[in-house]
């Protein structure tokens, strides 16, 4: 802000640290005080943590908001009748073998709200029943925050601490340790692995098909009942919001299917598409990037020697402190164009190799392919695709990992 005002011509003066941003050592001095005040914004926050573990230790640390189920009074957690017999439904129907989202479908549908008055979901579930406060236990320091004051979970980075028996149970052991092995079961199942980004692995598409129409991700569900059931995929906008999108759902039969279909013309074809996009690339000349990238670090050391050129002048009080700071702050914004020119450079060079890596392991395939699939492999897949795009239901798009982009017709 400092820097902005100056280049209007507006000058700042801090009276107590008398500081004048119009002459030189006015900056110099404030950039020393920020610092300064930075490292002790660092040290106060390391204090307020180790008062904060001390309390872990001792006991005394307070909860900051109670869980469903409880009310704080007099710095004690006092049970909420009436959702303690709700938090005894949760795990009633846990038990019975109900999945989070439909026991969130059932409080939504018999209006009950939660603590902040909004719906239930699967989410705010599975924290009611994976949460050992029920049982009357407290688990303390399950997050932490870095040096940089972001937020993470703890996975025995950081010292965690149980106080047992801190307050009245609603929930006993035994129910509680038969609900944590329930979800524990059905997460492996599913290929869940707690603390992993697993619902991009989930399954093979997951993550992996966007609309065309609102750019939101598909989700899978499971249409149909009975003997009837089909796996399908739909939209998550048009999912809670029909008129937001229209794109409707396909089902992942039907992926499959135009997977093969499109493998199998590129291995039929790879002769006149694969094999001549390859010695395309590889006659590529980068020689000019490089030579444009010696250009740009000239360039950077030319505008580093100019700055030093400006300070000298105004050390010796050549150089006027307003018209000083005008021409610095015009070569620093030289300076970040040319990096970043010259990073996009880079970045080109070496998407380019990457693509003609992905080229040649494709063509690699199609060649040695003895003859055409028949049914999808989720390895081919995730070999070789990037993403589907859905342009309608009649219609899909596959985007390689080499770069080619291929439209296949959905078959229902």
């Amino acid at each position: 802000m400092v820097r902005k005002l100056t280049d209007l011509g507006v000058f700042i003066y801090f009276e107590k640290e008398n500081i004048n941003t119009q002459r030189m050592e006015g900056e110099l001095v404030l950039t020393i005080l920020s610092s300064l005040a930075e490292n002790e914004s660092l040290s106060i926050a390391e204090n307020s943590k180790w008062s904060i573990r001390r309390r872990f230790q001792n006991g005394t640390y307070k909860i900051a908001y109670p869980p469903y189920g409880y009310d704080y009074m007099d710095g004690k957690l006092f049970i909420n009748k009436e959702q303690a017999e709700i938090v005894k439904r949760i795990f009633s129907e846990a038990l019975a073998g109900k999945g989070t989202q439909k026991i969130a479908d059932g409080l939504n549908l018999d209006k009950i709200p939660t603590k902040r008055g909004s719906h239930w979901t699967a989410t705010t579930i599975r924290g009611i029943l994976s949460n050992e406060k029920y049982t009357g236990d407290v688990l303390l320091q399950k997050t932490y925050t870095d040096e940089n004051f972001k937020r993470h979970y703890n996975h025995g980075e950081k010292d965690q601490y149980m106080i047992k028996a801190h307050h009245e149970a609603i929930i006993s052991y035994e129910e509680f340790e038969a609900v944590q092995e329930i979800l524990r079961q059905r997460g492996k199942e599913k290929g869940v692995i707690k603390g992993s980004s697993k619902y991009q692995k989930r399954y093979p598409f997951s993550g992996k098909i966007k609309c065309a129409e609102c750019g939101s991700s598909f989700k899978r569900r499971i249409h149909g009942s009975g003997n009837h059931k089909y796996i399908a995929w739909c939209c998550t906008k048009h999912i809670k919001d029909a008129s937001a999108c229209s794109m409707k759902f396909f089902r992942e039969d039907a992926i499959h299917q135009a997977f093969v279909v499109m493998m199998n013309k590129l291995i039929f074809g790879h002769k006149f598409i694969l094999r001549p996009l390859l010695q395309s690339l590889k006659k590529t000349n980068y020689s000019d990037n490089i030579t444009k990238i010696q250009e740009m670090e000239a360039k950077i050391k030319e505008n580093t020697e100019r700055v030093q050129v400006i300070m000298g002048l105004m050390a010796k009080g050549y150089l006027e402190p307003a018209l000083f700071n005008t021409q610095k702050n015009e070569l620093l914004k030289e300076a970040a164009i040319l990096k970043e020119q010259k990073e996009a450079i880079k970045r080109a060079i070496d998407g380019s190799q990457t693509i003609l890596v992905e080229v040649e392991k494709l063509l690699k395939f199609a060649t040695k392919a003895e003859k055409q699939i028949d049914a999808f492999d989720s390895r081919i897949f995730e070999d070789f695709t990037r993403e589907i795009i859905v342009f309608s239901q009649e219609e899909i798009g596959f985007k390689m990992k080499c770069g080619l982009n291929l439209r296949e017709r959905l078959v229902k």
